[in-house]
Formats: structure tokens, sequence, C-alpha cells
């Protein structure tokens, strides 16, 4: 239930701005969509305090955008994606997937000088996430397993080992990080854009009563979508 209401109430947020949008001057606010591909991966150290070594991990993000006028060549850019992101590994014959699917509000500031027949896209900013689902995926040759995530802020010694000799995983519902993209803007509204994400929360739960656990994971991943402002 919490899920729901979580993703409930950033989209009545969302559909507020929007309205806002579709009201006023186009000069005051514009909504857009946008979609594109993620590579992602986790970033961090294991149990032991060793490096994580996944590689990146093809996902996708898919959502809605509103710019709002500051000043002139200046917005604030809120928006509501869905995000998919995650890790891989290969060692010999296993290979490991985690996926993990995130609604987000990214707050972008946005710098849009006139270049051309159109605008550069400059902007960088903060996000909030939460966690909706996820899998964890390991293949052996012709043996697979498959579990889902477990999303929970703290979780005991037992579902910590539980979740070892299971080859599960827990994962924090909550994930806080940063934004920078560039890109271009057609005056016909159609643009293209890169962006970088870098996650600044552990997204991996606290243990209890394990002070050796020195595990910590970060999301990080780079992206390219396409978009269009109504």
């Amino acid at each position: 239930m919490q899920k729901q209401i979580i993703v409930l109430t950033a989209a009545l947020v969302w559909f507020g701005m929007a309205s806002y949008a579709q009201k006023g001057e186009d000069k005051l606010a514009t909504f857009g969509i946008r979609a594109g591909v993620n590579l992602q991966n986790i970033y961090g150290n294991d149990v032991m305090g060793k490096k994580l070594e996944g590689d990146f991990a093809t996902g996708f993000h898919a959502g809605v955008t509103t710019d709002l006028f500051v000043s002139e060549g200046f917005y604030l850019q809120p928006g509501l994606i869905y995000s998919v992101k995650g890790a891989q590994k290969t060692s010999g014959d296993v290979k490991s997937t985690q996926e993990l699917s995130y609604i987000e509000l990214p707050v972008n500031v946005l710098f849009k000088p006139t270049v051309g027949s159109g605008r550069l896209l400059l902007g960088a900013g903060p996000y909030a996430a939460y966690g909706i689902s996820g899998k964890s995926k390991i293949k052996n040759g012709i043996t697979a397993i498959e579990l889902d995530a477990k999303f929970k802020s703290k979780i005991s010694a037992a579902e910590y080992a539980t979740a070892l000799l299971s080859a599960g995983y827990f994962v924090k519902p909550w994930d806080f990080g940063g934004n920078i993209l560039v890109g271009y803007e057609l005056n016909s509204g159609l643009s293209l854009q890169l962006n970088g994400q870098l996650g600044l929360s552990k997204i991996n739960p606290a243990v209890e009563d394990i002070a050796a656990d020195k595990s910590k994971w970060n999301n990080i991943g780079f992206g390219a979508s396409l978009g269009y402002k109504f």
C-alpha cells in the first residue's frame, strides 16, 4: 500500500504542474515527454569492504517533464520518470544480473541559450526515487535462479543470512542523488539529451547486529533520450 501511495502522490504533484503548464502562457511553462536508454551500474563495496566489480547493464527510462520559466534562458524542470536501473557481472560460466525499477522525481535547473535554429540544453539538479520492483537473476550453464527484490530500510541478521543462502537481496526503497544533462532542442519541440546520474545514498539496507558489515551500494548511470515539448 505504501508504494501505491507514493506513486499516486508523485503523479498528483506532477499533473498539478502539468495543469498549470497547459493553462499558463507558453513562455511560463511547457509540457513534454521523454524516453530513452540507460546504462546503469552499482558501485561501492561488498560486505568485506572489497570494491564491487559489476558491469554496466542496459535499462530504459520514460516519463514526463515540465519546463517552468524562471528568467531569460533559465528554467526549473521537474519530471516524473519510470527508470530501470541495476548491474550485471559475468565470472566464468556464471552470469548475475540485478534489475531495479524506480519511480523517479528529478528537479533540474536548466539553462537553454539560443544556438542556431534551436536551443542548447545544460542542466543539473537532485533527484529522489522510490523502488517499486526488482529481480536478482543468476545463471550457471543450464541452471537459473530468479528472485524478487525485497524493499526494506533495515533488516535483521537472520534476514541477511537467508538472502545470502538463497541468492536473493534486500534493497532500500528510497534512493537520492544528482543529475547532469546536456542536449539540444529544436524549435519544433524535438530534442536529444545525454545525461549522467550519481546516486548519493546507500541503497542496501543496514543490517542489525552485524557491525562488521562494510557493504555499501550506490546507483550510477548514463543515458540518452529523445524528447518532445508540446
